[in-house]
């Protein structure tokens, strides 16, 4: 069920400006997760059953040592799974 309000058009734009703001995919990664864990904390977005598949691989894809830096293949699964929750943000 898609939520309609103000604040989750809010939330959809915020997400989708992070996703595609320049920088490194995975540090866009980590601000997008930020922001969604924001919008279903508040309610204004509901955690859909696609949505908490992909958040739970991004958070695969994003996991590091502590002296490890992320590139790669670990950016591209990102890139990838950030394109599908972007797909998903108008269920939430």
């Amino acid at each position: 069920m898609t939520t309609e309000s103000a604040a989750a058009t809010a939330a959809r734009a915020e997400i989708r400006e992070l996703i595609a703001a320049k920088g490194h995919t995975v540090d866009n990664a980590r601000a997008a997760v930020a922001r969604l864990d924001a919008a279903f904390a508040d309610d204004s977005l509901e955690r859909t059953p696609s949505l908490g598949l992909f958040l739970g691989d991004l958070m695969r894809a994003l996991e590091q040592d502590d002296d490890q830096k992320l590139g790669g293949k670990s950016a591209e699964a990102a890139r990838f799974i950030l394109r599908a929750i972007d797909r998903e943000l108008d269920r939430a």
